[in-house]
């Protein structure tokens, strides 16, 4: 039986708003090496996002390289690391001559193929072509082959796959490709595994929701939703990344599973539970899975409140912590309130005013998401938490002289 543990969206170097991340970041790696190591696992696959930006800091840079080392227990225990929508695949790939030397694949094109061959003393990449690698050797009583599916949109994706192939939909590129790889490559004889970031569903059931951070991949260039069913059924685990949410989409034609993020990176995942997956897999049958929870870094919570004094007693309850923390009230919050709040709790990233002067039960307060949207639209819905009523003609004309908008419709 082969022990594999699957990771994905580590984001490191991301920032919530003005609080840095980092040393939460270097404490649930560590614990991850540590899961790594307790649950004595012959490899790990990381999927994608491994940093936050493509230009990442040389602090997240030094600590993604000084985890992999650990966790690949100096070649011994292989790594796979794909990119993400997040990474820049000419930064993912770069160190990937010297990192071989210790077990650790780097993959962020699909034109690329790694070179076959010896990978340390006893592994091997016996079989390879362009988002295909297999490995023997070392403690696998059989082969383990995977399907590197980093990401790319759409555009990128048709550049690598050929001018042949440009008036083939995205999902038909890519099902295409992933069936030729397993009809080639992928029989009952090895492991069979998928690595891939990208959003997955099942056809015509409702998408899980995206990261409030992740929901460009989509909306502005991105590639659209994959479905579970375009997966080769040689495959016996589609490890992905990309969705925060430890759960798994499917279980046909395989078990279809986001690990999450090590950390919660938004308020959008408050109060999720984070996990790795610990896969158990053998030649030509089933793997069983099972997450194990992660416990480090502050959790994120979203609070109301509209007493003072429930307020303060429930933050300096739960100190380690980052809060978005909504407080009802008749008119805005006043100088001494945010000032009991702020000083009780160091981790308050977000204080919302929930405004009840329209109305018993009605909620005119501004949520954050509310933020993106353009000032006017803002005006409006001030004024009428305040007033009960849309602006008038002229109020609102006055409004855009102000900000200094063209009054002409």
């Amino acid at each position: 039986m082969t022990r594999i543990l699957h990771t994905a969206d580590w984001h490191l170097g991301k920032r919530l708003q003005e609080f840095s991340r980092i040393d939460e970041q270097k404490d649930v790696l560590e614990e991850i090496v540590e899961i790594a190591d307790r649950e004595n696992v012959d490899m790990v696959l990381l999927a994608g996002d491994v940093y936050d930006t493509y230009n990442p800091t040389h602090e997240a840079v030094d600590l993604f390289y000084k985890t992999l080392r650990k966790l690949s227990k100096s070649g011994t225990r292989p790594v796979v690391v794909i990119s993400g929508n997040h990474d820049s695949t000419q930064f993912i790939e770069a160190p990937d001559p010297l990192a071989r030397q210790l077990g650790i694949l780097f993959y962020s094109k699909h034109d690329s193929v790694i070179p076959t061959g010896e990978l340390t003393e006893s592994l091997f990449i016996s079989r390879s072509e362009s988002g295909f690698i297999e490995i023997s050797g070392g403690r696998f009583s059989n082969p383990i082959r995977i399907i590197l599916a980093p990401y790319a949109n759409e555009v990128l994706l048709k550049t690598y796959l050929g001018e042949g192939e440009r008036e083939a939909s995205f999902r038909d590129l890519m099902a295409a490709k992933w069936k030729n790889l397993a009809d080639t490559y992928c029989d009952p004889n090895g492991i069979n595994l998928f690595l891939g970031h990208f959003f997955f569903m099942n056809e015509g059931t409702k998408p899980e929701p995206e990261p409030e951070s992740e929901r460009p991949i989509l909306h502005v260039g991105g590639t659209q939703a994959l479905f579970t069913h375009l997966l080769p059924p040689q495959i016996q685990y589609a490890a992905l990344g990309h969705l925060h949410r430890f759960h798994a989409v499917s279980q046909t034609p395989c078990p279809v599973v986001y690990a999450s993020s090590p950390l919660s990176y938004s308020f959008s995942e408050a109060d999720q539970q984070k996990q790795v997956v610990i896969i158990e897999a053998a030649a030509g049958r089933p793997v069983s899975y099972q997450p194990i929870p992660l416990t480090k870094g502050r959790p994120l919570h979203r609070k109301t409140f509209e007493n003072l004094e429930k307020a303060v007693a429930w933050l300096q309850a739960h100190p380690y912590a980052f809060v978005e923390l909504t407080y009802a009230t008749d008119y805005a919050i006043d100088a001494a309130t945010r000032k009991g709040l702020l000083g009780a709790h160091d981790g308050i990233v977000n204080l919302i005013p929930l405004i009840r002067s329209a109305g018993e039960g009605q909620n005119t307060g501004l949520q954050v998401e509310d933020l993106e949207k353009d000032m006017v639209t803002l005006f409006n819905m001030y004024y009428h938490s305040e007033k009960g009523q849309e602006p008038n003609a002229e109020t609102l004309g006055l409004f855009k002289e102000i900000i200094g908008q063209n009054t002409e419709t």
